[in-house]
């Protein structure tokens, strides 16, 4: 569930400062920086060519003071270029680069109540790593098990149980023989009555 409150970039900072992740990662830089043959050696060029060592009477002065001449007249070259080589282990995405960006994404999601991307977790596997084949649209009757074949019925004996279902059941719903229509009624007999004018022909009920 999504928290109501707005994570801030110092809510994340601090986070990480808080449980060790910050000295961490500083940790990491700075070895990297101390294994930077390419930073080494433009420093140790810098020193060699500074004017503090190539000043006349510099050999008379005490290590003390050489290192603070030195300090002074190289230590802001000499920062920028490691400033420059830090930026670039930070930005690299595929070295620590990454795994910066993915603890503070990490940080991030934790304290909005989010879940963490699977888009982050599928950057780490590798790139040439099989992946699943997309399904096949093969006829499925090639793809069934061929077990089941004892299972079919043929066209003609489905019919022929279709029909003998269709009979049954037409007979267990056929209506009962309605019972028989009573006979009609006989023709009301004729009597003659005799009459003056003459026998004459009058229905009697």
């Amino acid at each position: 569930m999504m928290n109501s409150s707005v994570v801030t970039p110092e809510a994340v900072l601090e986070s990480l400062m808080n449980d060790g992740t910050f000295d961490a990662i500083r940790s990491k830089i700075i070895n990297q920086l101390k294994a930077n043959e390419e930073l080494k050696n433009n420093t140790i060029s810098m020193v060699e060519q500074s004017k503090v060592l190539n000043t006349p009477g510099a050999e008379r002065q005490t290590k003390r003071e050489l290192f603070d001449a030195l300090r002074r007249e190289l230590e802001a070259p000499v920062l920028e270029k490691a400033s420059k080589s830090a930026w670039e282990l930070i930005l690299d995405m595929d070295g620590l680069g990454k795994e910066i960006n993915d603890t503070v994404e990490r940080v991030y999601c934790r304290h909005s109540g989010l879940d963490f991307p699977l888009s982050s977790q599928n950057r780490d596997a590798p790139k040439d790593e099989e992946t699943p084949s997309s399904p096949s649209f093969d006829n499925p009757k090639e793809k069934e098990n061929p077990n089941s074949s004892t299972k079919k019925r043929s066209f003609s004996t489905m019919s022929a149980e279709g029909d003998d279902a269709t009979v049954a059941s037409g007979s267990a719903t056929t209506a009962p023989a309605s019972a028989p229509a009573p006979a009609p009624a006989p023709a009301p007999a004729l009597a003659l009555e005799v009459t003056d004018t003459g026998p004459s022909s009058i229905p009697k009920i």
